[in-house]
């Protein structure tokens, strides 16, 4: 998983612990800049291995597995990150005849010294005990050990910088997974040979570059990207709020109000996740289905809908008479008592065009909400 992530779902189970503990990632030095590890990931199943490697500004991951049941060519990819222009390239190692994939990121590239801190803050948080020291895989490591609901945690932390080099999770019915596993790692220098691009991925550099998704947010919101969170992406926040929500035209942020349907599911259950369906009637009507869903379109005073007590996690699906379905699990945030949560779309007639679903953490949407 080059995004890594495994980390979610950790994180997910460690957001039901307490949200005052202390953070044991402090304790560690700061993370190296030059790197290379091979690690396997045993959350779909069989193992994925990877092979990542830093180098300053420069990061890749390359992940393979062997022939198996549904892919039975196997496996192989490379991404070249660019931390300073946040860019990556993508291309298959054994087949020259996939096209290079280029895109942009933000965030997590898949660092697996910044996935490690979240996961040793979020462990902090279960109280885990010590249980002695180990060397695995030729690292040094102190073992860690805490209880969840329904699972143990068995972590192996390298010492000095608090790398994760093995997780385990034993579950009731006293059965053990090996969830990941660091088998090399070195913090030596990596060859510039590794950050080499192919021919065809040199070709998608020197093609204009893709703006980043703060460039994009600003662009379309005409203010700062550090206002806006991006509201599709967990955890959620601790604290509840109530949730001005809102439709805009990217670019302008005017309000969009003419023939919209809205549904929303304030009930959602992320590890039974329901099945959500949109049906069309002949008057061009929008019926909603699936899970808790309920349309609240009456709802809406001067374009706004007022959501009380916003859950961690809600489902809302948009209809719009003549530009399409648009629908997102959005996770809570509440930076004030009232929250801004804006769906920036940039053509209302044609939802696949795109938009962003945000909160307005700060700037004059925010102190919309607060008014």
């Amino acid at each position: 998983m080059a995004k890594r992530q495994l980390m979610l779902w950790f994180a997910g189970l460690m957001l039901l612990a307490s949200f005052g503990a202390q953070d044991l990632w402090a304790q560690y030095a700061k993370a190296p800049e030059a790197y290379s590890m091979t690690e396997t990931n045993f959350m779909m199943g069989p193992g994925v291995a990877s092979q990542i490697y830093r180098d300053g500004s420069k990061a890749v991951v390359d992940q393979n597995y062997g022939p198996r049941e549904g892919s039975p060519k196997g496996y192989h990819t490379r991404t070249l990150y660019d931390l300073h222009t946040q860019q990556s390239y993508t291309w298959n190692v054994t087949d020259a005849s996939v096209p290079c994939g280029a895109g942009t990121f933000s965030g997590d590239w898949g660092d697996p010294f910044a996935s490690s801190a979240e996961m040793n803050a979020e462990l902090a948080k279960q109280h885990p005990g010590e249980a002695g020291t180990e060397t695995l895989n030729g690292i040094a490591t102190k073992v860690l050990e805490a209880a969840i609901p329904d699972s143990k945690v068995k972590l192996w932390v390298e010492e000095k910088y608090g790398l994760v080099i093995k997780w385990e999770m034993t579950g009731k019915n006293g059965q053990t997974q090996t969830m990941l596993e660091v088998k090399q790692l070195s913090f030596a220098k990596p060859p510039a040979s590794i950050f080499a691009l192919p021919a065809a991925c040199a070709q998608a550099a020197a093609a204009p570059r893709a703006p980043t998704e703060a460039e994009r947010i600003a662009a379309e919101t005409g203010g700062n990207a550090e206002d806006f969170a991006n509201a599709i992406m967990p955890p959620p926040s601790r604290s509840s709020c109530t949730v001005l929500f809102r439709i805009v035209n990217a670019g302008t942020m005017q309000p969009v109000n003419s023939r919209l349907q809205i549904a929303v599911d304030t009930n959602v259950d992320v590890d039974h996740p329901a099945s959500y369906s949109t049906g069309l009637g002949a008057d061009g009507h929008a019926t909603f289905s699936g899970g808790s869903l309920r349309e609240v379109t009456g709802q809406l005073q001067d374009g706004v809908l007022r959501i009380e007590n916003a859950p961690p996690q809600f489902d809302m699906e948009i209809h719009f008479a003549q530009g399409g379905d648009s629908s997102a699990l959005i996770y809570r945030q509440c930076p004030g008592p009232q929250s801004a949560l804006l769906f920036v779309v940039k053509n209302p007639g044609k939802l696949s065009d795109g938009g962003d679903w945000l909160w307005a953490k700060s700037g004059k949407f925010a102190a919309t909400a607060v008014k």
